[in-house]
């Protein structure tokens, strides 16, 4: 394997569910050396996908022993990642400064949908909460209907463990000028509103019913074809609307889109797509810039022919796993082993930080 840009860091993650563990995968395919510490039993039913790379020390932390394993591995660790709402940490003694005299240097991650502080910090939340007090998913969904949840996509993984992974990044960097370590106040809800940086510069409308991004634009939505499935078209810049009406054929009264009614427009654009099926569309409209392609499943996506150009799935274990990402040049990540989390262990304490 070549060298990996977080070769060398060790990191310490405490057992939890989405950003927490995504986070920690993204720095394990880049290199670095992250110890799970779970309570016995939970990694039967883990996520071996987020799980990969990692080690895993089972630990009941209400044991005085087992926990004074576990602040040993602090000890010797450049990164520390917690997903507990505040103040728990701290109850086991574990707090960033119950541990700052034996690790200056750590970066102390604490992720949490509200934050530290603020009359939300002890309120319990879900993916859908965060977006919901950021605004963003008020402009997410048709017009005139509710919101539709993106999945868990947008707050947990993009403004959660991305941005999280971009903080702790950013804390190594500094650490080397500084020789000190930090707190990262991870939060879900301030991470969303920094994704949405866009929309408040340059004054989007991000409502349902008339948001440019959301679907309530009819060269910008999804159509049903003549299997059931669909297309997605992103036809936004004038010179893809052009080529895209050309290949479909629409009425030459429909394509002014300063003049037609959008709600024509779509009919008109419902109607050609439903004489296809997704995947004749496609066919036709890909090698296009027309800024179409198919809905694909998941199942769909791993096989389609750019996926298995790109190899951005690897099979391990009979799972499906997404390749690293972003791809580096010169230290390129790459999906690590599982290791064994007792000898990583053994391993730190005798070669110290």
């Amino acid at each position: 394997m070549s060298p990996r840009a977080l070769d060398g860091i060790k990191v310490v993650e405490f057992e939890g569910l989405g950003p927490a563990p995504t986070c920690a995968m993204l720095l394990a395919d880049f290199g670095a050396e992250v110890l799970r510490v779970s309570r016995p039993g939970y990694e039967a039913w883990a996520d071996p996908v987020t799980g990969r790379g990692k080690g895993v020390f089972a630990a009941d932390l209400k044991d005085p022993v087992q926990l004074a394993e576990v602040r040993a591995a602090i000890a010797l660790a450049d990164v520390l990642i917690e997903p507990y709402r505040p103040g728990v940490m701290e109850r086991l003694g574990l707090g960033p400064s119950d541990v700052e005299a034996s690790n200056p240097g750590l970066i102390y991650v604490r992720m949490t949908g509200w934050g530290q502080t603020g009359p939300l910090s002890q309120r319990a939340g879900h993916d859908i909460n965060y977006i919901a007090l950021s605004g963003a998913l008020e402009g997410i969904g048709r017009p005139g209907e509710v919101p539709t949840p993106p999945l868990n996509l947008i707050g947990d993984m993009g403004a959660g463990a991305a941005i999280c992974a971009f903080g702790i990044c950013a804390a190594l960097l500094e650490r080397v000028r500084s020789g000190r370590g930090q707190v990262i106040d991870a939060s879900i809800a301030d991470g969303t509103a920094a994704l949405m940086a866009m929309f408040h510069g340059m004054n989007i409308p991000l409502t349902r019913q008339d948001s440019p991004l959301g679907g309530s634009q009819p060269w910008y939505d999804c159509y049903v074809c003549a299997d059931g499935r669909h297309v997605a078209v992103g036809a936004l810049e004038p010179q893809f609307w052009a080529i895209l009406v050309d290949a479909i054929g629409l009425a030459e009264h429909l394509r002014d889109r300063q003049r037609a009614e959008p709600d024509t427009i779509r009919a008109a654009m419902a109607a050609i797509f439903a004489t296809r099926t997704r995947d004749e569309w496609a066919e036709q409209l890909m090698p296009l810039d027309a800024c179409v392609t198919p809905v694909l499943s998941i199942d769909e996506a791993r096989e389609h022919p750019y996926a298995q150009h790109r190899s951005m799935y690897d099979q391990r274990n009979g799972v499906s796993h997404p390749a690293p990402a972003p791809r580096l040049s010169r230290s390129p990540a790459a999906i690590s082993a599982d290791r064994d989390g007792s000898a990583m262990l053994k391993r730190w304490a005798s070669t110290g930080r």
